[in-house]
């Protein structure tokens, strides 16, 4: 029997097809089942120990015991036969020993094989040549090392291989190699690293890194945290459509999309859908989606589509009702991160060193005319209603932090004309308004405001914000037949992930950013 190495682009590795020589059977009277049997047969019946699967197509019979890579160290499991599947990492031959790991996540094993009466050497040869990122399947026992294995987890077991097989063979020639991708930000040596658009460029491979691995499961835990906490507060989840007939932030930062005979706008945010619903008398709702801002910044921390995560909620008596929830929610999150992701958090240190992320209990809260105030004394020429540029958020943190020791913080009574048209306007002083940004390490992660609940006073501001009235007649009509008052704010999702750990790019916390000069893969 010949067997081809067949890979993706069609071409055949060389040293894969050099290990792979050997394996054509002598010519019998009974000619044996061959790997391409195995539909019929099922893995175990293989007489092969080693060779390329055909194409996985949910054929084979029953085998002996699948183990995930992060389960072998299970005492039970000590001395047993299994079966192991994961991503070729590395390999060598030395002399009668072939040595090669394989990884799946964060976790990397170390298989031995060694020529002997049922391993031949054409064995070693075979996993020498297999490529690496290919998906390969193991069968054998577990054993404990003799030394701890550098660089593998768990690093005190190795797998004593008995059959190998490859289940997808990646091409000879990666666009990246995970080593160098896995290399800390601050490695002084003259090792390769890879640079942000050659990960961005092969995302899908970059993201097998333990790393990217880390974040987005620690990212997951943001939004687990976020809803977990709302739904236990009376909150509904609701879903808000992403195509409107009218830009929701007012301005001209919205992508316009064509609707049948007319115009549709990508959703800015959930904002006017969150408000009818409490029109609706649903008292407090939340929504997790895209929100999409036709920005052309090119910053480390735009995107021009992200994840909003969205809340709305009617109060009783003042808006710090509101202001008092999204703090407590936030300092639970901080904890349950810190609490049950612990070992995504040093992963990704080890990667990309920060200070531990800080917050106080309750939240530091302080006005808009303070955070000024600390401006001006530290050397800036602000004025009283001007709008912080990011250079003065990200001072005001450093600020913030030497004073009070905390990375996290809220500026609360923002002038109001530097706020949405429908932000509610402050009853003592109506330059400022009843609005509030939530910040982490300097940069903002939330605002949000008291909603204009009066028709008449929405139409007025909507028109000094030069907001279309008409096309968004439906959203001003919803407050005509009673409303409550409300509160509620927009959180980016990847910013709170990339500020939480300390990161320098939101890109890092996106899986597949979207900016002005990227929509691709």
């Amino acid at each position: 029997m010949e067997v081809a190495v067949a890979l993706p682009d069609g071409k055949t590795s060389k040293k894969l097809k050099k290990g792979m020589e050997k394996l054509s059977l002598e010519p019998s009277k009974h000619e044996e089942p061959s790997v391409l049997t195995v539909a019929e047969t099922g893995i175990q019946d293989i007489p092969k120990n080693f060779g390329i699967l055909p194409l996985h197509q949910s054929q084979y019979g029953d085998g002996p015991e699948y183990v995930e890579l992060k389960d072998l160290s299970r005492a039970d499991l000590a001395d047993q036969y299994v079966w192991i599947r994961g991503r070729l990492h590395r390999s060598r031959m030395k002399g009668k020993l072939c040595f090669f790991v394989l990884r799946f996540q964060d976790y990397r094993v170390q298989n031995v094989l060694s020529v002997n009466d049922i391993t031949p050497k054409e064995m070693l040869n075979f996993v020498a040549g297999i490529t690496k990122e290919s998906i390969v399947d193991v069968y054998g026992c577990v054993k404990k090392s003799p030394v701890t294995i550098e660089g593998c987890n768990p690093s005190t077991l190795e797998i004593h291989t008995e059959r190998v097989y490859v289940v997808s063979a990646a091409v000879p020639n990666l666009p990246l190699q995970i080593e160098d991708a896995m290399r800390p930000d601050d490695d002084e040596t003259s090792l390769s690293k890879v640079n942000q658009d050659t990960r961005l460029d092969n995302r899908f491979i970059e993201l097998r890194t333990p790393v990217n691995q880390a974040i987005y499961r620690l990212e997951a835990g943001v939004v687990r945290f976020f809803m977990d906490y709302l739904t236990a507060a009376g909150f509904v989840n609701i879903q808000a459509p992403k195509m409107i007939s009218a830009a929701s932030e007012g301005g001209a930062n919205v992508f316009k999309v064509s609707y049948f005979s007319g115009d549709a706008y990508l959703a800015q945010s959930p904002q006017f859908y969150k408000q009818m619903a409490i029109t609706a008398d649903f008292g407090r709702v939340f929504t997790v989606g895209a929100v999409f801002r036709a920005e052309d910044s090119n910053t480390h921390r735009h995107l021009t589509e992200f994840v909003g995560l969205d809340l709305e909620m009617a109060f009783h008596n003042h808006y710090h009702e509101v202001v008092d929830l999204i703090a407590d929610m936030f300092v639970n999150m901080f904890r349950g991160l810190q609490r049950e992701y612990d070992e995504e958090i040093k992963t990704i240190a080890k990667q990309y060193k920060s200070e531990p992320f800080k917050f106080l209990e309750p939240t530091l809260r302080l006005s808009y005319k303070e955070g000024i105030q600390m401006l001006r004394e530290a050397g800036w020429e602000l004025g009283d209603f001007d709008d912080l540029s990011t250079p003065a958020e990200k001072f005001l943190g450093r600020l913030v932090k030497q004073r009070y020791d905390t990375d996290f913080y809220i500026l609360d009574k923002f002038p109001l004309d530097i706020r949405a048209f429908y932000t509610m306007p402050d009853p003592k002083d109506k330059k400022y308004s009843n609005s509030y940004d939530f910040y982490m390490r300097g940069e903002e992660i939330m605002s949000g405001a008291q909603r204009i609940h009066d028709p008449d006073l929405l139409t007025e501001r909507a028109k000094f914000h030069g907001v279309e009235i008409d096309k968004i007649k439906s959203y001003i009509d919803s407050f005509r037949y009673g409303c409550p008052p409300h509160a509620g704010g927009g959180i980016g999702l990847e910013r709170v992930t990339m500020l939480f750990l300390g990161l320098d790019n939101i890109r890092k916390t996106s899986m597949f950013p979207r900016d002005p000069k990227r929509l691709t893969p």
